[in-house]
């Protein structure tokens, strides 16, 4: 490496000094570095929208430049040069033919939704002709960009220096209607890209006003709002499976077909004979209608695609239409079949909703997009009117002035009159009337003709309404309700101005039919037996029983076989299916087949693709698809794991790995947690340990996890449950006795203890079966390895301290034991058996 030095003097003789500086760093370390450097600049102020105003920076120098040079809707045309002359001189100091290409295309109307440019010349056509030279065109904004501008000068939003630090030029503009949607936006960054498409104007505005009366819509209710894209050349979206995954996750896809009509016609006029042809009215967004044209009859001659005699191109300025005459011995709709599969009639486009949230790229969903949007009008609102305010009380206090000096103008004059200069009477106007030097200038300035009975009321009456003004703006800014209010109004002012009817037709996707759409929402009970017999039932087939009966049959098993797991869910919730093996599988509820209370159930391995030995030891289900939170799993060796939901979301069919496991253990028990819960395990001896989950760090699915609990050659962990301060602890043992007790009896402590004691268990009660987490109104379900269930009311279960054995809760028969306990909500009594009897019998 060269150095470089400078010499201490100008003395030929001096010493020379070396004051190189030299950093020794690996080449590979600094390229990296630099490269990040490079892209996060490219997406930042290059390729990436701003979720708040949807553009990217040389759109937003456009128009803010045309704003600059009046170019408004009700103005002149200016020729397109100068505007793209005043943006690179100003803001954007890159290639002209960059700026004119952007320019136009805020123009086309068959490529952006509502164009913000009104372009007068040649700017294109949807057959791929490229725009008149800039020299040729000229353009101003379009009616509906004055809504992006709007109340820029109000201080509304940021600003920054331009690149040369000579002006100044917004971070972002105003923006009154959600463009980001609206129009949409593609662009291909560094390591990213996002392509969003355009939508209605009035479906998002509605689904904004949704969000506003309702923060905790859900994206699936925001999406009877806005229910798939809108784009400005029409076309049929078919289904909306994949669009609905781009709105709940920020990535999918949208397939697009051209609207076509078989049409019958005579073969020559008067004939009785008919002929059909395709007629093509609307193509599908970004494709080229030429090249489509091209494509088909390149199709026809290569014998691809069979029974097309001609193509007639009768495009004219009342729309679109191409004509595709089918042979007389071809059926049209197979052709037209035949077009969809092998051309661009059809196209599928993906979906990725990224831009720039607070600064950095962030793929967001539907809700989260109109989040944003509804914060920076908010802010918007917020800004415009401290600025109005400040404004008002600035003339309120001038006029202040004015009405005193009219209301003493004889004292007013004298004192002018005997004053040298403005200087001295201002200063003796301050001191006589107490006013300020604005108030004192203002007088000074003030004409004659102010002197008239009819301005004096006229000052009078601005004062009046300028007070009413502050008082209003004070009010709306000590009111977040007025804020919202405000933008609810603002935004339904605009979808009443510039709203027009959906232009893409929205049809069923008969490939894609999503068979939970025809499956109704109920709470229902999922229940297994130990060799993995599954099945489901509504909840209401378990009637409420009291404390000591048999119970009714929940399954009827094979004589080997026993229920072993029970839990309620909805249908339309997401199964996670965790294995004694460590792995994981997902499924929706109603996938689970009904069956009747006493039938056996289907072998759960006809639903997942289980190994030999594999059986399922807890079901998380996940509502409403949200991935919140965190996932605890504790092993029947002592050992648990804390792994964020997140990790769970894309579950392969063939299962994923939940935790590692060492040899001869086992996942015994799986909970959801928010990060702050309290978990508490317990043993079959009837050890128990209570501990801070915050104990417990995260880690990733493949990983095994830390120790929670010491136990004994002969123990291990029966069940894990997260702490709920309004619930009691209730422990059932293998021959039917169980108590509730306080959860305070559990005292908190460190985790991998042994424990303190969950309750007596002798040769009389049976070792410990379960622990769970009990609410006073809900109903618990006891289930015996013999397939019988008794349900009751947890207040019927007994409360009493931790250190006893607790009270009968069910009767087991033929030497069977209980096996598990479950909870569900609260229903009434529909049959009573008298008290504590018998109850029914389980056969």
């Amino acid at each position: 490496m060269a150095k470089r030095g400078v010499r201490s003097g100008s003395d030929e003789g001096k010493d020379f000094v070396d004051n190189t500086k030299i950093i020794n760093t690996p080449v590979v370390d600094e390229m990296k570095q630099c490269f990040i450097a490079y892209a996060m600049a490219v997406n930042v102020s290059r390729a990436i929208p701003d979720v708040r105003d949807g553009l990217k920076p040389v759109h937003r120098r456009i128009i803010y430049a045309m704003g600059e040079l009046g170019l408004w809707s009700d103005k002149p045309y200016r020729k397109c040069a100068r505007v793209v002359g005043d943006v690179l001189g100003k803001y954007h100091p890159h290639g002209d033919t960059a700026v004119y290409d952007a320019l136009v295309r805020l123009a086309q109307d068959f490529t952006i939704r509502y164009p913000l440019v009104d372009g007068h010349g040649n700017f294109g056509s949807v057959d791929g002709d490229p725009p008149a030279a800039q020299r040729y065109t000229e353009a101003r904004l379009a009616k509906i960009s004055d809504e992006l501008l709007r109340d820029i000068d109000k201080e509304t939003v940021d600003w920054t220096n331009n690149f040369d630090d000579s002006l100044q030029e917004p971070t972002v503009l105003p923006s009154r209607f959600p463009n980001l949607l609206v129009n949409g936006s593609d662009g291909i960054a560094v390591g990213m890209a996002t392509n969003i498409p355009p939508h209605n104007l009035g479906e998002v505005i509605n689904a904004i006003d949704a969000l506003i009366d309702d923060p905790d819509i859900s994206v699936d209710d925001l999406m009877k709002f806005v229910p798939a894209p809108d784009y400005p050349t029409g076309g049929l979206i078919m289904g909306r499976a994949n669009i609905k995954r781009a709105y709940k996750t920020g990535r999918g896809g949208v397939i697009i077909r051209a609207k076509a009509e078989i049409e019958e016609y005579p073969v020559r006029e008067g004939s009785e004979t008919m002929r059909q042809r395709i007629v093509v009215t609307e193509i599908p967004y970004q494709v080229n209608k030429e090249k489509l044209i091209i494509q088909i009859a390149d199709l026809v001659k290569e014998k691809r695609i069979e029974g097309i005699s001609d193509i007639k191109e009768e495009s004219d300025r009342e729309g679109m239409r191409i004509v595709i005459e089918v042979k007389r011995d071809a059926q049209a709709q197979v052709v037209l079949n035949t077009l969809y599969k092998h051309t661009n009639l059809q196209v599928s486009q993906g979906i990725t909703f990224l831009a720039l949230a607070d600064g950095e790229p962030k793929v967001l969903n539907l809700k989260e997009m109109l989040e944003y949007y509804v914060k920076h009008q908010i802010e918007v609102v917020t800004r415009r009117t401290r600025h109005d305010l400040a404004a008002a009380q600035e003339r309120a206090h001038i006029v202040e002035g004015l009405v005193k000096a009219q209301a003493n103008i004889d004292r007013v004059i004298k004192i002018i009159k005997q004053s040298r200069d403005n200087v001295e009477a201002a200063e003796k106007l301050m001191e006589e009337f107490y006013l300020s030097d604005k108030q004192a200038n203002a007088i000074l300035e003030m004409k004659l003709r102010r002197l008239t009975s009819l301005e004096i009321d006229a000052l009078q009456n601005e004062l009046v309404n300028l007070n009413n003004k502050i008082a209003d703006f004070k009010s709306i800014l000590a009111s977040p309700k007025r804020v919202t209010d405000i933008v609810k109004s603002e935004l339904q002012e605009i979808k009443e101005s510039y709203d027009n009817p959906r232009r893409s037709e929205l049809c069923i996707d008969y490939n894609e039919i999503d068979i939970g759409d025809l499956i109704d929402r109920e709470d229902v009970v999922i229940s297994m037996t130990h060799y993995g017999y599954i099945k489901r039932l509504p909840t209401t087939e378990y009637k409420t029983q009291h404390r000591g009966g048999k119970g009714v049959t929940a399954h009827r098993p094979k004589e080997e076989d026993f229920v072993e797991n029970m839990f309620v869910t909805n249908t339309h919730d997401t199964l996670l299916f965790f294995t004694n093996y460590g792995r994981v599988y997902a499924d929706k509820a109603y996938v689970v087949p009904e069956a009747e209370r006493t039938a056996r159930g289907r072998a759960i391995v006809n639903l997942l693709q289980l190994s030999e030995g594999e059986k399922v030891s807890a079901v998380i289900p996940i509502k409403d698809d949200e991935y919140k939170g965190n996932l605890v799993m504790a092993t029947k060796r002592g050992m648990i794991k804390k792994t964020a939901l997140t990790e769970f979301r894309l579950i392969r069919r063939i299962g994923k790995v939940a935790i590692k496991l060492c040899e001869g253990d086992e996942l015994i028990s799986v909970q959801q947690t928010g990060g702050i819960d309290e978990i508490i395990i317990a043993s079959q001896t009837g050890k128990c340990i209570r501990f801070s989950e915050e104990n417990v760090r995260l880690m990733g699915r493949d990983t095994q996890g830390v120790r929670a609990m010491k136990l004994a050659e002969d123990d291990n962990v029966v069940d894990m449950a997260i702490v709920r301060p309004d619930c009691d602890i209730l422990t059932v043992s293998e021959n039917g006795f169980g108590k509730r007790t306080d959860i305070d009896e559990f005292r908190l402590q460190s985790r991998a203890g042994k424990g303190i004691k969950a309750g007596t268990f002798n040769s009389k009660t049976g070792r410990l079966v379960n622990m769970k987490l009990v609410n006073p109104e809900d109903d618990i379900m006891v289930i015996s390895d013999n397939g019988t269930i008794i349900r009751m009311l947890v207040k019927e279960v007994s409360k009493i301290s931790r250190d006893t054995q607790g009270v009968r809760m069910m009767r087991v028969k033929n030497q069977g034991t209980v096996v598990c306990v479950a909870t569900a909500p609260h229903q009434e009594i529909i049959e009573d058996d008298g008290g504590s009897g018998e109850g029914e019998s389980a056969e």
